[in-house]
């Protein structure tokens, strides 16, 4: 019981130091972000997205809110062989833009950083999962395309982030799974991931 007790109150204060350095859309608007995008660039220190990020291919996310504010995900990705589907939801936080997840294996804390609602997204997920903890920036656009601006703005904040270039993957387009196969509860890395 001694070991624990450190250990879970290191994971709290990362998971709030993460949290109190990343910034949120100053008066976000859940019914403006709701919808669908496409995940144009992602750069993440997650082990398994480092292994992966060549092959991956542009994805989408349909983002809803529930009646109480919380946030639900639908993300599909494609695989070689098959689209992968999974649904995540987030608790909202006590501030508008910064969502929450946790459950007895892991801890999330979402922020959408910086939106115009109608073209692009930033959203940076801090998880921490045993002894693994890792964030992850994504540019969503809501066409498949992402403008040279866009991509430079993503890359300007990176380093705001812990994140470096060569944890950065530009994801191509994907005619691919508009709909697919079965839902999954999470992916294996990161919730928007």
């Amino acid at each position: 019981m001694m070991v624990v007790l450190p250990r879970l109150a290191l994971a709290l204060l990362c998971l709030l130091l993460a949290g109190a350095e990343v910034p949120v859309q100053p008066g976000f608007d859940t019914e403006k972000f709701a919808g669908m995008w496409h995940v144009a660039a992602i750069a993440s220190n997650c082990s398994v997205f480092l292994k992966m990020k060549d092959g991956m291919k542009s994805s989408i996310t349909i983002v809803s809110f529930m009646p109480e504010g919380d946030l639900a995900l639908k993300l599909i990705w494609p695989l070689v062989d098959k689209c992968q589907k999974f649904e995540l939801l987030f608790q909202r936080s006590g501030q508008a833009g910064h969502y929450m997840g946790m459950s007895a294996q892991e801890m999330r804390d979402l922020h959408v950083v910086e939106t115009d609602y109608s073209s692009y997204a930033i959203v940076h997920e801090f998880k921490r999962s045993g002894e693994d903890p890792h964030s992850a920036l994504q540019l969503l656009t809501r066409e498949q395309d992402a403008s040279p601006q866009l991509l430079q703005k993503f890359k300007e904040l990176m380093p705001t982030m812990g994140l470096t270039k060569d944890m950065m993957a530009i994801l191509p387009k994907s005619g691919e799974c508009q709909e697919g196969m079965g839902w999954h509860t999470r992916p294996p890395c990161m919730g928007m991931l």
